[in-house]
């Protein structure tokens, strides 16, 4: 997402982990996806956006969980700011 637009999405029908679409389409998604992440939101190239964000909901990262409303610091029970200084 940028200025509430999404810029890059893949479905994953299939219990929310699969596509039923063929490798290489999944393959360009995927491409679409990390070239968002690093180039449009300026994500540093060293850091894997895909792998993060899975990370991020994690229950064993119990400070901090990324939901559909934004960063959430359990701690302080509120909302982080995610903007770049």
């Amino acid at each position: 997402m940028l200025d509430g637009a999404v810029i890059a999405s893949m479905p994953l029908p299939i219990a929310g982990l699969m596509s039923n679409r063929d490798g290489h389409w999944v393959e360009e998604q995927a491409e679409e996806i990390y070239a968002a992440g690093h180039e449009a939101l300026g994500i540093h190239e060293d850091v894997d956006v895909v792998m993060t964000l899975c990370f991020m909901s994690l229950p064993v990262i119990p400070q901090i969980k990324l939901l559909d409303t934004g960063l959430f610091d359990v701690d302080a029970f509120d909302f982080m700011n995610i903007e770049a200084d």
